[in-house]
């Protein structure tokens, strides 16, 4: 019998029905497995990289202009830190390329702390004085090359183009040299008297490599240049602490006059230095000596400049002058004695024995040492402590440390420091004495008795230390002591 047709078309359709719904469920089964496969990378790529693994142990935190740290150290079995596996580990994500030029440009043209620190006049005061420097560069070009056309330069060789283009050259890297140095920024408030003393000695620097070019003519481009660069880092460090310098002077709203006094003596003075330099000219004297007598007398005169200025304030090298008097005799210096005290040669960019407001792996080698110290400190806004290899007191500041805070934790640092010195100094005295016993070191346990001893000192001292300071006329700022910025931060659990 022949088959029925409806019959097969209802099997066949059946067959189909059945192998579209697997088919549809496989498919489905495969965008679910994708969908999964997606989901979990995406949870795994949003994941902090820096998830702090088991072995690790979280120490504490660090905050630097909004950006985080924590710093972490791998334990053994036994639970004891490792050596060496004290580090930090950023909380952010890498900056971009962008952002890093961006604040790298800051740095050099805006002021710290801007637009905060200063007025709302400054924009538009500096963007048209970008504009008339811009100007006056340009026509500076022109006027070098007729100046020199003028005086018979055309006459040699060198098309006075050619010529004028090197003195631009000469001119432009003197003008590079200024603006790096210009990143100087906050040292020319606070490190004003050791500035303005090498800002001197760069420009007699300057000098001496100008007259070399005399010696080596061929080479007049290079060396042109190089004396450029440094007698116009030496002219920002002058104009830079003039002010400041002159506002020591004013005794009232007179700051313009004293400036312009000063500045007319200065002329005079220039003036006469010159017309004798051209009487002197004239007997052809020896360069190198002339120029080494008269560099001895600049020098000299320099010295003697910046020793006479009797500033008000304490920055780092008139707080140690104070403070070591102060735990000396138990008196502070006065303005007059303070100012003489100070050493005109500790130059800024000088490492310095106390660190103020660093981070906490300069201050720590491992991270038993700052477990150890910070309960000393529960009640501080700042933890002080000595590392033995680098041979510095680091004073390291919390968040919540303010201007008093800061003050504080610098003068617990001079005591400590001045402490440790005066425990070396014995042990010496044992050692030349025959003692052979007396081969003391600083180790981990001595910096925590004199940690101990320190707090006593700074909570009994620190408050006369202040108002002994006021009355002799001191003004006391944090800013001048100029901190770091790192600060020590809650703990983060990321």
């Amino acid at each position: 019998m022949a088959p029925n047709p409806m019959k097969m078309n209802t099997k066949q359709s059946a067959n189909s029905s059945t192998s579209n719904i697997a088919a549809s469920a496989t498919t489905s089964s495969q965008e679910i497995l994708v969908r999964e496969t997606l989901r979990i990378s995406a949870n795994l790529a949003s994941t902090p990289l820096l998830q702090t693994p088991s072995s690790l142990t979280m120490i504490c935190c660090e905050e630097i202009d909004g950006r985080r740290w924590k710093y972490v150290a791998e334990t053994d079995a036994s639970g004891h830190f490792k050596k060496n596996s004290f580090r930090p580990l950023s909380l952010q994500s890498p900056q971009a390329p962008l952002d890093e030029v961006l604040a790298f440009v800051r740095s050099y043209v805006v002021p710290e702390g801007f637009p905060d620190s200063v007025t709302p006049s400054y924009v538009p005061y500096m963007t048209w004085r970008a504009l008339k420097h811009f100007f006056g560069g340009a026509m500076g070009v022109f006027t070098t090359q007729t100046l020199l056309s003028s005086v018979g330069v055309s006459r040699n060789r060198a098309t006075p183009g050619a010529v004028a283009i090197n003195w631009i050259l000469k001119d432009g890297a003197g003008r590079v040299g200024k603006m790096l140095f210009a990143r100087q920024g906050k040292k020319f408030d606070y490190d004003l008297k050791q500035l303005r003393f090498a800002g001197d000695l760069l420009m007699e620097l300057g000098a001496g490599v100008e007259l070399a070019t005399s010696a080596v003519p061929h080479l007049f481009l290079p060396l042109a240049c190089a004396a450029n660069v440094v007698k116009n880092v030496a002219a920002v460090t002058s104009t830079s602490t003039r002010t400041p310098i002159y506002k020591a002077f004013a005794k009232g709203e007179n700051i313009g006059d004293v400036t312009a006094k000063g500045e007319c003596v200065g002329n005079i003075a220039d003036l006469l230095g010159t017309g004798l330099s051209i009487l002197i000219s004239k007997r052809n004297p020896s360069l190198f000596t002339t120029f080494s007598l008269l560099s001895c007398g600049y020098i000299v005169s320099s010295y003697r400049e910046v020793k006479s200025v009797v500033l008000h304030t304490l920055n780092c090298a008139r707080f140690s002058v104070a403070v070591e008097s102060f735990l000396k005799t138990g008196r502070v210096p006065t303005l007059q004695e303070g100012n003489a005290n100070e050493n005109i040669f500790s130059f800024p960019w000088r490492d310095k024995p106390v660190v103020l407001g660093s981070r906490v792996k300069e201050a720590f080698q491992d991270p038993s040492a700052y477990i150890a110290i910070e309960p000393l400190f529960d009640r501080e806004k700042y933890i002080v402590t000595y590392n033995p290899l680098k041979h510095k007191v680091y004073a390291v500041l919390k968040d919540q440390a303010k201007s008093d805070d800061i003050l504080k934790a610098a003068f617990h640092a001079h005591v400590l420091f001045s402490l440790l010195n005066s425990n070396k100094s014995k042990t010496s005295s044992l050692k030349e004495s025959g003692d052979l016993n007396s081969n003391v070191t600083h180790t981990t346990a001595d910096i925590e008795a004199c940690m101990a001893d320190t707090c006593k000192i700074v909570t009994n001292s620190y408050g006369l230390f202040k108002n002994k300071a006021k009355e002799q006329g001191w003004t006391m700022s944090e800013s001048l002591l100029n901190p770091g910025r790192a600060r020590l931060s809650p703990p983060d659990n990321r």
